[in-house]
């Protein structure tokens, strides 16, 4: 579906975020494996979400849609079934990754694929340790999607992940739920916590010092009773860009998971003096919340926008907007992103190829960006990639540009965020 966007000189309202894609796919992936009902508030009804539901459901669980979120009755840690046919994971990379720490446990075997984007994804990085760790298990080439898992009978095991990943980090950490002894996984920097927060709640407690996070396969599981789920920040992330660089914009973006392990991007703007301002914070679901504001009154970033290391790892899926707001203002300049090239598509080439369309200077690097500040967008015809971060960073970066531009597949943004165009349009009007 080719969208047009015209320019605006203002956007005026409250922003409703869908539920956070990152703790969605991990309350329902533990209420399915834990004894008794779950009932989540808020979960995402991004097509990546519904992916893992679908997962859960062909594996014998019951998950029943409600208005207002999602119940799942958990079969516990034994009570999984053999699906009858694939799993499909459609393009969510969180779904099989994560699954397949939960598959490796199981008695039985299974096959679980992806859409085409899913497919060119490493796999490598969990299929290495969860054989180490007892899991039959065969790809293409060894390292991509579709996984053929058998388990059962897995050992705990002490790991060092070379590459910072949540979705690695969790599919151990769940794998450890079914094996004997201690499973210790060890991060080369922090990266979001939200499996080892949601493991103490069903009862797994995990335990961390630094770096190494250690489960104890022993643990039964227990639904904690109904939980809910914080709005998405990586969703509020094109908001809060669009606030800072639209002429005239007054936005109250509500119920914002503000998790320290996922908000690098307010770390970055605070370091190029940008100060966003947060309201009304509470816990929900076991996560820090808070209501973000901007208007004319927030400072705008007055020098570069720099990542590197830990704060890449932190904020690596707003890159894309990162780039966007750099370009507009005193530039960015990123190292330390190579993983964003087996992304949903190789985010950091067509960030670039994108700029260049719309007349922004920008210095390709293999792990990262160098955008010069001070640049202003043309419109123009671009690539998605069908890649919704993409689409939604630049669906920004048309707000402010001279003249229309298209996107040539608007629809992926539905992979996280399914009304993000009427809002945008709900905020003009």
């Amino acid at each position: 579906m080719v969208r047009r966007l015209e320019p605006v000189r203002w956007l005026r309202g409250t922003v409703s975020l869908p539920g956070d894609k990152s703790i969605s796919h991990r309350m329902a992936m533990l209420a399915a494996i834990a004894e008794g009902e779950t009932f989540i508030a808020g979960y995402s009804e991004s097509a990546d979400c519904a992916a893992t539901l679908d997962c859960l459901r062909r594996l014998g669980v019951r998950c029943q849609r409600t208005a207002t979120g999602v119940c799942i009755t958990g079969v516990g840690k034994r009570g999984l079934r053999p699906a009858s046919g694939t799993l499909d994971a459609a393009n969510s990379g969180t779904t099989i990754r994560l699954l397949s720490g939960v598959l490796a446990g199981q008695p039985f075997e299974t096959h679980i694929t992806g859409d085409a984007s899913l497919r060119r994804r490493p796999m490598r990085r969990i299929i290495e340790p969860l054989r180490q760790m007892g899991a039959t298990i065969s790809a293409v080439d060894d390292n991509l999607a579709p996984l053929t898992i058998r388990g059962g009978n897995l050992q705990g095991i002490t790991y060092e992940v070379t590459v910072p990943s949540a979705q690695v980090k969790s599919c151990l950490l769940l794998a450890g739920l079914f094996a004997s002894g201690q499973t210790t996984v060890i991060e080369p920097m922090p990266t979001r916590d939200h499996t080892e927060r949601l493991l103490g709640a069903f009862g797994a407690p995990v335990a961390s010092h630094g770096l190494a996070h250690t489960i104890v396969g022993s643990c039964q599981l227990e639904s904690p009773g109904p939980l809910s789920v914080p709005g998405d920040f990586s969703a509020a992330a094109f908001w809060l860009a669009a606030g800072l660089m639209v002429e005239s914009a007054e936005l109250v973006i509500e119920g914002v998971g503000l998790n320290p392990t996922r908000t690098g991007l307010l770390t970055a703007l605070h370091e190029a003096g940008c100060a966003i301002e947060v309201i009304n914070k509470r816990t929900v679901g076991g996560e820090p919340v808070g209501d973000l504001c901007v208007n004319a009154l927030t400072p705008r970033p007055s020098k570069l926008l720099r990542l590197e290391g830990a704060l890449t790892a932190n904020a690596i899926d707003e890159i894309p907007i990162l780039a966007v707001l750099g370009s507009y203002f005193h530039g960015l300049e990123v190292t330390d992103a190579g993983e964003l090239r087996v992304k949903e598509s190789d985010r950091l080439a067509l960030v670039a190829r994108n700029l260049r369309a719309m007349g922004v200077e920008v210095e390709e690097r293999t792990d990262g960006l160098k955008v010069p500040g001070g640049q202003r967008f043309r419109g123009a015809s671009l690539e998605t990639g069908g890649d919704h971060r993409i689409a939604m960073a630049f669906a920004i970066a048309a707000l402010v540009a001279e003249g229309p531009t298209l996107l040539d597949d608007a629809a992926c943004v539905g992979i996280s965020f399914p009304t993000f165009f009427t809002v945008l349009e709900q905020l003009q009007s």
